[in-house]
């Protein structure tokens, strides 16, 4: 007979999408991985090789968490960014910047191409690495 408990699958109140989450590249001695961890769901994270396997790590992850903690009776924390808060500002999830082509540009494109992730989702896991250090919580 086995101790471990069967969790159901549950549908999450607030999708994989809505919740803030922050990659960070751990460093070399740490292989080199991606880890992603959630501002709102504090303890759980998820790892991969590339940003893109790791996302794809933390959306299983998600989905575990929040049907252990509805298991377990215990509240499941609201984004703190609403699409509601979104829509009132105007923002689209869009806007252009330059960057200097013969250097940041370049450095860009060789990194997503080694990640084999395209140059928008490189960027986007960046911002949300910089946001979150900057925030204090990397």
């Amino acid at each position: 007979m086995s101790d471990v408990k069967h969790i159901q699958s549950v549908h999450p109140p607030y999708p994989f999408e809505d919740h803030a989450r922050l990659v960070s590249h751990l460093s070399e001695e740490n292989d080199g991985d991606y880890l992603v961890t959630f501002q709102e769901l504090p303890g759980v994270m998820a790892d991969g090789g590339s940003t893109k396997e790791a996302l794809r790590s933390a959306r299983d992850v998600f989905e575990s968490a929040i049907a252990a903690m509805v298991d377990m009776g215990r509240d499941i924390p609201a984004p703190t960014i609403q699409s509601d808060d979104v829509a009132a500002l105007g923002l689209s999830g869009k806007f252009v910047t330059r960057v200097p082509k013969k250097g940041a540009h370049a450095q860009l494109a060789r990194c997503a191409r080694a990640e084999g992730v395209s140059l928008n989702s490189l960027v986007l896991a960046l911002l949300a690495e910089g946001l979150g250090r900057r925030s204090g919580r990397a």
